[in-house]
Protein backbone atom coordinates (compact mmCIF):
# COMPACT_ATOMS: atom_id res chain seq x y z
CA UNK A 1 0.00 0.00 0.00
CA UNK A 2 1.43 3.37 -1.01
CA UNK A 3 1.11 6.53 1.08
CA UNK A 4 0.28 8.46 -2.10
CA UNK A 5 -2.56 7.66 -4.45
CA UNK A 6 -1.52 6.62 -7.96
CA UNK A 7 -2.54 10.02 -9.27
CA UNK A 8 -0.35 11.78 -6.72
CA UNK A 9 3.27 10.82 -6.64
CA UNK A 10 4.21 13.92 -4.67
CA UNK A 11 6.28 12.24 -1.97
CA UNK A 12 8.45 10.50 -4.54
CA UNK A 13 8.84 13.73 -6.48
CA UNK A 14 10.25 15.65 -3.50
CA UNK A 15 12.74 12.96 -2.48
CA UNK A 16 15.50 14.52 -4.67
CA UNK A 17 15.14 17.71 -2.60
CA UNK A 18 16.88 16.02 0.34
CA UNK A 19 20.32 17.53 -0.40
CA UNK A 20 18.78 21.00 -0.79
CA UNK A 21 16.99 20.65 2.53
CA UNK A 22 20.24 19.57 4.16
CA UNK A 23 21.90 22.77 2.92
CA UNK A 24 18.99 24.86 4.19
CA UNK A 25 19.01 23.13 7.59
CA UNK A 26 22.77 23.62 7.87
CA UNK A 27 22.18 27.34 7.38
CA UNK A 28 19.61 27.36 10.17
CA UNK A 29 22.23 26.19 12.66
CA UNK A 30 24.84 28.76 11.59
CA UNK A 31 25.54 31.12 14.48
CA UNK A 32 24.39 34.65 13.75
CA UNK A 33 26.84 37.26 14.95
CA UNK A 34 25.46 40.54 13.64
CA UNK A 35 22.43 42.42 14.89
CA UNK A 36 19.47 43.55 12.82
CA UNK A 37 18.83 47.23 12.30
CA UNK A 38 15.50 48.80 11.29
CA UNK A 39 16.14 48.39 7.53
CA UNK A 40 17.22 44.74 7.92
CA UNK A 41 13.98 44.02 9.80
CA UNK A 42 11.91 45.74 7.13
CA UNK A 43 13.64 43.70 4.40
CA UNK A 44 12.99 40.47 6.30
CA UNK A 45 9.34 41.40 6.93
CA UNK A 46 8.80 42.05 3.22
CA UNK A 47 10.50 38.80 2.25
CA UNK A 48 8.41 36.82 4.72
CA UNK A 49 5.35 38.32 3.10
CA UNK A 50 6.51 37.71 -0.50
CA UNK A 51 9.77 35.83 -1.13
CA UNK A 52 9.31 36.27 -4.89
CA UNK A 53 9.46 40.06 -4.71
CA UNK A 54 11.94 41.67 -7.10
CA UNK A 55 14.89 43.55 -5.67
CA UNK A 56 13.56 46.70 -7.34
CA UNK A 57 10.19 46.40 -5.56
CA UNK A 58 11.80 45.36 -2.27
CA UNK A 59 14.06 48.42 -2.36
CA UNK A 60 11.07 50.65 -3.05
CA UNK A 61 9.08 49.19 -0.14
CA UNK A 62 11.89 49.59 2.40
CA UNK A 63 13.05 53.00 1.21
CA UNK A 64 16.41 52.12 -0.32
CA UNK A 65 17.85 52.24 -3.81
CA UNK A 66 18.25 48.79 -5.47
CA UNK A 67 22.04 48.39 -5.05
CA UNK A 68 22.20 48.94 -1.27
CA UNK A 69 19.07 46.82 -0.85
CA UNK A 70 20.69 43.97 -2.78
CA UNK A 71 23.89 44.26 -0.70
CA UNK A 72 21.88 44.15 2.55
CA UNK A 73 19.93 41.14 1.31
CA UNK A 74 23.12 39.25 0.43
CA UNK A 75 24.60 40.17 3.82
CA UNK A 76 21.49 38.84 5.57
CA UNK A 77 21.77 35.59 3.61
CA UNK A 78 25.49 35.20 4.32
CA UNK A 79 25.01 35.98 8.02
CA UNK A 80 22.49 33.12 8.28
CA UNK A 81 19.34 35.16 8.93
CA UNK A 82 17.76 33.72 5.77
CA UNK A 83 17.77 29.92 5.67
CA UNK A 84 16.40 29.65 2.12
CA UNK A 85 13.44 30.31 -0.13
CA UNK A 86 10.59 27.88 -0.71
CA UNK A 87 7.17 27.46 -2.26
CA UNK A 88 4.52 26.45 0.28
CA UNK A 89 2.10 23.84 -1.03
CA UNK A 90 -1.37 23.08 0.28
CA UNK A 91 -1.10 19.41 1.31
CA UNK A 92 -4.82 18.57 0.79
CA UNK A 93 -4.69 20.03 -2.73
CA UNK A 94 -1.95 17.58 -3.71
CA UNK A 95 -3.59 14.52 -2.17
CA UNK A 96 -2.24 14.64 1.40
CA UNK A 97 -5.23 15.64 3.55
CA UNK A 98 -4.13 13.86 6.73
CA UNK A 99 -1.91 15.84 9.11
CA UNK A 100 -0.78 14.05 12.25
CA UNK A 101 1.36 14.94 15.23
CA UNK A 102 3.01 11.89 16.77
CA UNK A 103 4.67 11.85 20.19
CA UNK A 104 7.36 9.18 20.14
CA UNK A 105 9.12 7.59 23.13
CA UNK A 106 12.20 5.45 22.68
CA UNK A 107 13.06 2.36 24.71
CA UNK A 108 16.51 3.79 25.44
CA UNK A 109 18.86 6.48 24.25
CA UNK A 110 21.78 4.32 23.20
CA UNK A 111 23.59 5.84 20.20
CA UNK A 112 22.54 2.98 17.90
CA UNK A 113 18.85 3.35 18.86
CA UNK A 114 18.94 7.09 18.24
CA UNK A 115 20.82 6.57 14.96
CA UNK A 116 18.17 4.12 13.68
CA UNK A 117 15.36 6.50 14.61
CA UNK A 118 17.14 9.48 13.06
CA UNK A 119 17.77 7.52 9.86
CA UNK A 120 14.10 6.54 9.51
CA UNK A 121 12.97 10.11 10.11
CA UNK A 122 15.41 11.46 7.51
CA UNK A 123 14.45 8.85 4.89
CA UNK A 124 10.66 9.09 5.17
CA UNK A 125 9.30 12.03 3.13
CA UNK A 126 5.95 11.95 4.93
CA UNK A 127 7.76 13.04 8.12
CA UNK A 128 7.90 16.81 7.66
CA UNK A 129 9.39 17.73 11.03
CA UNK A 130 11.05 15.97 13.93
CA UNK A 131 11.77 17.73 17.21
CA UNK A 132 13.63 16.33 20.20
CA UNK A 133 11.47 17.23 23.20
CA UNK A 134 11.74 17.73 26.92
CA UNK A 135 9.11 16.07 29.09
CA UNK A 136 7.50 12.63 29.02
CA UNK A 137 8.11 11.97 25.30
CA UNK A 138 11.34 12.02 23.35
CA UNK A 139 10.23 13.33 19.96
CA UNK A 140 7.39 15.16 18.24
CA UNK A 141 6.83 14.34 14.56
CA UNK A 142 4.66 16.19 12.05
CA UNK A 143 3.49 13.71 9.43
CA UNK A 144 1.32 13.94 6.29
CA UNK A 145 -0.52 11.09 4.60
CA UNK A 146 -2.97 10.46 1.78
CA UNK A 147 -5.43 8.65 4.09
CA UNK A 148 -5.86 7.23 7.59
CA UNK A 149 -5.01 3.83 6.13
CA UNK A 150 -1.79 5.22 4.68
CA UNK A 151 -0.84 6.71 8.05
CA UNK A 152 -1.59 3.41 9.82
CA UNK A 153 0.52 1.62 7.21
CA UNK A 154 3.46 3.99 7.85
CA UNK A 155 3.02 3.55 11.60
CA UNK A 156 2.83 -0.24 11.56
CA UNK A 157 5.38 -1.00 8.82
CA UNK A 158 7.94 1.71 9.47
CA UNK A 159 7.88 3.55 12.79
CA UNK A 160 6.75 0.74 15.07
CA UNK A 161 9.09 -1.73 13.36
CA UNK A 162 12.04 0.05 14.93
CA UNK A 163 13.07 -1.84 18.05
CA UNK A 164 14.09 1.46 19.61
CA UNK A 165 10.51 2.82 19.56
CA UNK A 166 8.62 2.11 22.79
CA UNK A 167 5.42 4.01 22.04
CA UNK A 168 3.74 6.40 19.62
CA UNK A 169 0.79 8.59 20.60
CA UNK A 170 -0.83 10.29 17.59
CA UNK A 171 -3.19 13.25 17.37
CA UNK A 172 -4.84 14.15 14.07
CA UNK A 173 -5.54 17.70 12.96
CA UNK A 174 -9.26 18.23 12.41
CA UNK A 175 -9.02 21.86 11.28
CA UNK A 176 -6.14 24.30 11.12
CA UNK A 177 -7.05 27.60 12.79
CA UNK A 178 -3.72 29.31 12.11
CA UNK A 179 -0.74 28.48 9.98
CA UNK A 180 2.12 30.84 9.30
CA UNK A 181 5.78 30.65 8.49
CA UNK A 182 6.34 34.30 9.41
CA UNK A 183 8.52 34.91 12.46
CA UNK A 184 7.89 37.99 14.62
CA UNK A 185 10.59 40.58 14.03
CA UNK A 186 9.87 42.96 16.89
Amino acid sequence: MSLCSKSCNYLASIAPLGPLLAILLRNIRRPVTRTLDRLDRRILEELQSDARISNQELAKRVGLSPAPCWRRLRALEQAGFIAGYATLLRAPAIGLPILAYALVSLENHHPESVRQFDQLVKERPEVLECHSMSGANDYLLRIVAASMEAYEHFLSTQLLQLGAVRSVNTSFVLRTKKFTTRLPLA
